[in-house]
């Protein structure tokens, strides 16, 4: 069930979508949850963080509890997760090389030293 409703809607097949659509129309909090949640997936998968604002409002008046506290979390970092949802650079690439450097000086360093001769290998090595 949450496959269906947390994916694609063009991903799904005919008899999938069928059957989503009688599930929703038996349940009105579901469809409403439903509709949130693709909009949500909207403002990601098109970039439209400008959107977020009037997502979280809308949240705040009709949402579901596990859907209003989802909205609590992404406003404690507003600021980053416009900046998430709208732009296209991501430091991915960055961090990833970054953790795999400092977990290799941690597998050279095991049991060896303490965590001042660590940190000056990692300052190091960064």
């Amino acid at each position: 069930m949450t496959g269906w409703l947390t994916r694609r809607p063009d991903d799904l097949s005919e008899d999938d979508t069928l059957a989503i659509k009688q599930i929703l129309a038996r349940s009105p909090k579901l469809d409403a949850t439903y509709t949130h949640v693709r909009q949500f997936a909207e403002i990601m998968t098109n970039r439209q963080g400008q959107r977020l604002g009037e997502w979280l409002e809308t949240i705040d008046e009709e949402g579901a509890p596990a859907l209003k506290s989802f909205a609590n979390g992404l406003r404690s970092d507003i600021d980053a997760v416009i900046a998430g949802l709208t732009l296209p650079h991501s430091s991915g690439a960055v961090e990833g090389s970054i953790n795999i450097k400092i977990k290799y000086i941690k597998r050279q360093m095991f049991g060896r030293a303490n965590f001042d001769l660590l940190r000056i290998r990692v300052l190091h090595a960064a």
